[in-house]
């Protein structure tokens, strides 16, 4: 398992290096080691208004810009470029922002809140477009359709919803779930789609006439994150027991993975319904992704973060954990992936890169989901934030 050491600094750093003096803490936690702590020290700020910091004895600084800077900890062997929002919003929603996405043009950003919100923003200001009426109780998660004009979402209310983005109106409800829906996922360009809930179901729906075509899994225990994509095609996914509905558009050859509440993670052919794999874990899963057509990720509430070969799962190819707090969210980014986590931990992780790109601003509060468009990052945060980092140099 790889357990590297970590390093960690004060989340408002940026801030407080920018004056003179300013000084914040970093740590670097190895395991079944003691943790070494130090401090940066802002020793004045150039005209060009980046700060001249130096580090104590153990930590090294080097590549300091306004926004981001990378520590090294020379006796654990670890590297962090630690990157700090270029900008954050906060008056898109009242409370913890919970789901959001982009749309595929990187024009408009939907959010979900604890303040029974749902809003469609512009991606550049936060300036708020469209709020979207008519879940009862919270909405779950949304997400843009692949033309960035419509959206999808899921409420506790066991409803799945479709919007227009341009006018706000709901044009279509899907009922059938018997509990709240926790994630949804969009085949091909959208004529179906899926949507995970807590009543341990995962259902195919047909939009054009806003009907289930079918349950793809019951397992009888919540299915917290969902993730489509398709199948390796040396990947047996099954043959359907009886010929698919003509309604049914693009489910060929795509594989559904479940991060379910009961320590499983589970893959199953999407047109086929027969389960493909099943890997038991040390914790619920929370969020699931792919790397690839062959190599997936599951995210756990003990902080694992296990890769999977889709052709031998009997064992994770690697286990990632930098924290113990909870796995929130995955997303595939450029040859590797971002993670966020419950003690407000969101890193890159990239195969050809050195050293992890940590993205600060939340102080303990958790990182509930991660979007991106080109070389800009959105999370959404407890803290009510929706931030925006730019990696132009990532």
């Amino acid at each position: 398992m790889a357990a590297e050491a970590v390093v960690r600094i004060q989340s408002d750093w940026d801030q407080v290096l920018r004056k003179n003096e300013g000084e914040v803490w970093l740590s670097c936690r190895s395991p079944g080691k003691s943790t070494l702590y130090g401090t940066l020290t802002c020793q004045g700020v150039g005209a060009d208004g980046i700060p001249e910091i130096t580090a104590s004895e153990g930590f090294v600084v080097k590549d300091v810009t306004k926004k981001s800077l990378l520590v090294s900890c020379p006796r654990e062997n670890a590297s962090t470029r630690f990157r700090a929002p270029y900008t954050a919003f906060c008056r898109i929603h009242q409370k913890s922002v919970t789901c959001l996405d982009l749309s595929s043009g990187g024009g408009l950003g939907v959010s979900t809140s604890a303040d029974g919100t749902m809003k469609i923003w512009q991606a550049a200001n936060g300036e708020i477009r469209r709020r979207l009426e008519g879940h009862v109780y919270d909405v779950n998660c949304c997400r843009f359709f692949p033309s960035g004009i419509v959206v999808l979402s899921g409420g506790m209310d066991a409803q799945l919803k479709i919007w227009s983005a341009e006018d706000g109106r709901c044009v279509a409800t899907f009922q059938g779930h018997k509990a709240g829906i926790l994630d949804t996922a969009i085949v091909d360009r959208g004529r179906n789609v899926v949507s995970s809930s807590r009543d341990g179901t995962a259902r195919l729906w047909d939009c054009g006439r806003s009907a289930c075509l079918g349950t793809v899994a019951d397992c009888g225990s919540p299915i917290n994150g969902i993730a489509l994509g398709g199948a390796d095609n040396t990947l047996n996914l099954g043959s359907p027991e009886t010929a698919p509905s003509e309604r049914e558009i693009g489910t060929e050859g795509k594989l559904l993975l479940l991060a379910r509440e009961d320590k499983k993670f589970q893959g199953v052919g999407l047109q086929s319904r027969q389960p493909v794999f099943l890997f038991v874990g040390s914790d619920a899963f929370n969020c699931c992704a792919f790397l690839s057509s062959i190599y997936l990720l599951a995210g756990a509430q003990d902080g694992n973060i296990h890769q999977l070969d889709v052709r031998n799962t009997k064992a994770p190819v690697r286990v990632i954990r930098r924290s113990g707090a909870p796995v929130l969210s995955l997303l595939p980014y450029k040859d590797g992936f971002i993670a966020s986590q419950g003690d407000g931990t969101c890193f890159i992780l990239q195969q050809d890169l050195d050293h992890i790109v940590e993205l600060t601003g939340a102080d303990c509060d958790p990182v509930y989901k991660v979007a991106t468009w080109e070389k800009q990052i959105y999370t959404c945060c407890r803290d009510g934030l929706v931030r925006r980092y730019h990696l132009s140099d990532l």
